[in-house]
């Protein structure tokens, strides 16, 4: 029921309560936690705050001399911004209502006297991260400190809940629910494929398989989402939609304010500076993204919130449920890699529900075109495509572990049970929980020797606590599961085959370590203008020689931060092989198909096409499975040791997040054609048995994967009193006890924890196993003698490794241009 002040405060602003706000109060008021999916402008945050706000203005006030009084509500977002917009939203109709309310932000930039005071005296209601609360929680007097807690509610669930920091908060709900059996949770979400997931999530698992309530808003305006119809040509390949860049200015001038999304920070650094370069009428246009100081951001924040601006650049740290009613556009440049992605995107436009989200796509080549269009169809459908939930990290669970014993000595089975509770790691068995305590509390059986990695020490009466005060303050200091993806020094050494162990030599430059962790010894690359041999990695340093005269056999790659989603790649192959479907294309690009159906042939959706020709003195192999940069990526370092074996003899690979390319000196088509190379062999998915073993054993992936899971699981500590340890110091700890345990103890904890990290975000093997499952039989050869259409874009990812310099695009658009005449049969 809504009191009478607020039913005032609606009819005063002309406004009505939404049924699906009044529904989730009368869900909320009979004691259940609820799931509220709802699309962007709906007024989710009010609706998630009403149960709140009403409970609060029931409560007597707080007479003086009253015993202390706890926080009423927690919300906990995944952005800082976000909790800090909530903030200055919430308290409109707080204000408004005339509720006596104290609200307050609590995140990694509030200052420490802050944080200090408030947990003397707690607001009523708390906005943080799940950072935040792990912190909380490990305080001796959390159980009081959070005694008058109702009601949690998580903002952009579907956000929270797929990563690590979902699983720390998961856990950090189940401490809260056994603290308060009677707790309530409130779930908001715009964006959810599988919304009795996110139901199971919200609600101890007790029985396994409870869930929440589910309240689901239907409707809203449909967005408005075009394709920009340029009148440049548009690029067979690249990543900057450089060709757009006057027409994004023009869109840019013609509406009040503008948001422009990006996939990286180097992509958003390079499109602010090209606007400004262009901006003539000297528009105020601000930047945004994770890596600026966040005095910087804030300030931005603040110029969008007064309407100052004009337009401003941004990656993900925009993304979520920010409400700036006065964005009338938002322009995506570059392809938004999955439909909900895209649809939280737009939704930043005309934040309310009855008026239409405005969008413009610049997709940056010609492939992006189709997933642009496709994207489009899909939000028309609303379709989702968020990722699926995964079992609980156990690095994750053995920070919480020592986070719990920060707070009070434990009992293990009464952990367990606890743990259990959350939907993460309901099904963890005792055995391996044992094992995480255990590692907790000596490091493992290899390092149980070792005093420094004895953490937490048993009680007479068989309870675990800290060991020693220091470890407490480590743990606060080190909490959280981001890691800051790091850079290696490249250095040139003179020593072929030992420059693991080389010193001396110049610094080339910076390599972003995911790329060298891939390489094996021997492996060449373009960077700096050279062409290296990789000879291994010591410390924080990458060790290479010159290879003058060699090709790239692996080239990097600079491509977007998230991988094309599974439904959009399915998308894009049923686009490909019906022209009935290239209608709603540009002509240029309709055009473009037209060409490869004539000079080739499209895939089919079900099918792997595979095209060999060759080029100058080498021959390639160009397959098009649509699975995203990723699981190409992995697929090009297994083939190319098959291809080895097979006596192709091949120089390298690359790939794009449509299609890979492998160069050899052997003709790959001619031996397929022979028996001698069979392509069903050569895509067996035996490939991820033992090919893939020896290739990680050659690697340093899982080393540096060790690494982030060592971090995280505090057996490495980053910061500790005082000082904080270079990205050296901690790779030394971490290479050092990786080798310990990968020779003594095989099965340790972290090490499960690294092979699952390695799986599934730096190979995407479970992707790759699907393709290589679905195509069996499937596989389509075609024997060309140049070039095909379609292999363009992906033969000049090959091009942009030998240019460098300022002259660029100059020489890149050569090259295209030289590679397309060859593909249409032109002199």
């Amino acid at each position: 029921m809504l009191p009478d002040s607020f039913t005032r405060w609606f009819v005063e602003r002309g406004w009505s309560p939404r049924p699906h706000q009044l529904e989730l109060l009368d869900k909320a008021q009979a004691g259940k936690s609820v799931l509220l999916i709802a699309p962007t402008g709906a007024g989710k945050t009010l609706a998630g705050f009403l149960p709140s706000l009403t409970d609060l203005a029931m409560r007597p006030k707080r007479k003086p001399g009253e015993a202390y009084r706890g926080i009423h509500t927690l919300y906990i977002s995944p952005l800082k911004a976000l909790a800090v917009d909530i903030e200055r939203n919430l308290g409109k109709p707080v204000e408004g209502i005339g509720l006596d309310v104290n609200i307050e932000t609590r995140t990694g930039d509030t200052p420490t006297h802050k944080r200090q005071r408030q947990k003397l005296d707690p607001p009523d209601i708390l906005l943080t991260t799940p950072e935040q609360l792990a912190l909380l929680l490990s305080s001796k007097d959390s159980e009081r400190f959070f005694s008058g807690l109702r009601y949690v509610v998580l903002d952009e669930l579907h956000s929270l809940v797929t990563s690590k920091r979902g699983h720390l908060l998961a856990l950090g709900l189940a401490r809260l629910h056994r603290f308060l059996p009677d707790l309530q949770t409130i779930g908001l979400s715009a964006t959810v494929a599988d919304p009795d997931a996110l139901r199971r999530w919200l609600v101890p698992q007790r029985p396994p398989g409870a869930m929440a309530d589910l309240i689901t808003v239907q409707g809203g305006a449909k967005p408005v989402i075009t394709i920009l119809e340029s009148e440049e040509r548009v690029p067979w390949a690249g990543h900057t939609a450089q060709y757009a860049i006057s027409e994004i200015y023009d869109a840019v001038k013609r509406h009040r304010t503008t948001l422009l999304f990006v996939n990286t920070r180097s992509q958003a650094e390079r499109l602010f500076g090209e606007l400004w370069r262009i901006n003539e009428d000297t528009l105020p246009i601000a930047l945004h993204h994770g890596s600026l100081d966040v005095g910087q951001r804030r300030r931005v924040e603040s110029a969008m919130e007064a309407n100052a601006l004009r337009a401003v650049v941004a990656t993900s740290t925009l993304d979520l449920g920010i409400d700036w009613g006065d964005v009338d556009l938002v322009i995506h440049v570059g392809a938004p890699k999955g439909a909900s992605r895209l649809a939280q995107r737009i939704g930043r436009s005309n934040h309310r529900m009855d008026e239409p989200s405005r969008g413009i796509l610049v997709p940056a080549n010609r492939f992006e075109v189709l997933e642009c269009r496709a994207a489009i169809e899909a939000n028309y459908v609303g379709a989702q495509d968020t990722p699926p939930l995964m079992a609980g990290s156990l690095d994750v669970l053995a920070q919480h572990v020592m986070g719990m014993a920060c707070a009070e000595p434990f009992d293990e089975a009464e952990l367990l049970d606890e743990v259990r509770m959350s939907e993460p790691y309901a099904k963890l068995d005792a055995d391996t929980f044992g094992k995480v305590v255990q590692f907790v509390a000596t490091g493992g059986y290899s390092l149980r020797s070792y005093e420094r990695y004895a953490r937490i020490r048993q009680t007479k009466e068989g309870k675990w606590r800290v060991s020693h005060p220091r470890y407490a303050q480590q743990y606060r200091l080190n909490v959280g599961t981001i890691i800051e993806a790091p850079m290696l020094n490249v250095r040139l050494t003179r020593q072929r085959g030992k420059g693991a162990n080389a010193f001396g030599g110049p610094v080339l430059g910076k390599v972003e370590e995911y790329f060298l962790e891939t390489l094996s010894p021997g492996d060449t690359f373009l960077f700096s203008g050279r062409m290296l041999r990789f000879e291994g990695i010591r410390e924080n340093e990458c060790y290479v020689t010159n290879a003058a005269g060699e090709d790239a056999r692996v080239p990097s790659y600079a491509g977007g931060k998230f991988p094309l989603s599974t439904y959009l790649a399915a998308e894009v192959r049923g686009m490909l092989a019906d022209p009935e479907r290239w209608h709603v294309l540009p002509d240029q690009v309709a055009g473009w198909l037209e060409l490869q159906r004539e000079k080739s042939m499209l895939p089919r959706p079900g099918d792997l096409l595979i095209e060999t020709f060759p080029r100058g003195k080498r021959f390639y192999m160009v397959a098009y499975p649509f699975e995203g940069r990723l699981a190409h990526q992995t697929l090009g370092m297994l083939l190319t040791r098959r291809l080895e074996r097979g006596g192709a003899r091949p120089l390298g690979f690359v790939a794009t997040d449509y299609s890979l390319a492998v160069w050899a000196h052997g003709d790959i088509g001619k031996l397929h054609r022979n028996g001698k190379l069979p392509f069903s062999e050569l895509f067996d998915e035996d490939m991820l048995g033992d090919d893939l073993e020896a290739w990680l054993a050659e690697s340093w992936m899982l080393k540096r994967s060790f690494r982030n899971c060592a971090v995280i699981a505090g057996l490495i500590e980053k910061r500790h009193p005082g000082q904080e340890k270079t990205g050296r110091q901690v790779t030394v700890s971490a290479d050092l006890i990786y080798d310990v345990l990968r020779t003594h103890e095989p099965d340790h904890i972290l090490l499960r924890a690294t092979r699952a990290d390695a799986g599934a975000g730096l190979l995407d093997v479970s992707r790759l196993a699907d393709m290589l499952s679905r195509i069996k039989g499937r596989i389509v050869h075609k024997a060309l003698d140049r070039i095909s259409p379609l292999a363009v874009p992906v033969m000049m990812e090959i091009g942009k490794e030998r240019v460098k310099g300022e002259a660029d695009d100059i020489l890149l658009s050569e090259a295209e241009d030289e590679l397309i005449r060859e593909a249409m049969g032109e002199e």
